[in-house]
């Protein structure tokens, strides 16, 4: 496995792997169920859009996990806040059938030596309460909780 920078033909690769790891961990999702999808478009084409706001803001920032035999197993985002010094992991994804393989662990690290090497002194990652992964995963690569949110909706 080889982690390498993103190329523009990993773009749906990297969607629809989002859209399978944030089936039940997505603040999108959380609201559909409560208000049906509009206009036809549902959590996972928001979802997806968050995918390329990540490309199109930080493209060095987008790192992919490539299997021996040349397909996407995951990846992360980064996005940079050059000012505060502070970087944050925006996305996360591992195939699910490549999942359980440290593959995770090798992008967050991979994400942090990027962060280090544009002068970031502080990382930060979200997840939902929800996410059962992320909420025990984060804390034993180093992540320390320093806050809780809740998120509110209404219809208009």
């Amino acid at each position: 496995m080889t982690i390498r920078p993103y190329r523009e033909a990993d773009r749906e690769s990297l969607q629809r792997i989002t859209i399978i790891c944030f089936e039940g961990v997505s603040i999108d999702r959380n609201i559909d169920q409560k208000f049906p999808a509009r206009e036809g478009r549902d959590w996972r084409w928001r979802k997806a859009r968050d995918i390329d706001a990540d490309i199109a803001v930080n493209p060095g920032g987008v790192l992919v996990a490539e299997a021996e035999d040349g397909a996407v197993a995951g990846f992360v985002t980064v996005r940079l806040d050059r000012e505060a010094r502070l970087g944050r992991i925006a996305n996360l994804a591992v195939d699910p059938a490549r999942q359980r393989q440290g593959l995770g662990r090798r992008l967050i690290e991979a994400a942090l030596d990027y962060m280090k090497r544009e002068g970031m002194t502080l990382a930060k990652i979200e997840t939902l309460a929800q996410n059962a992964v992320g909420t025990k995963f984060y804390p034993k690569l180093g992540f320390g909780e320093v806050a809780r949110q809740v998120h509110y909706v209404m219809a208009l």
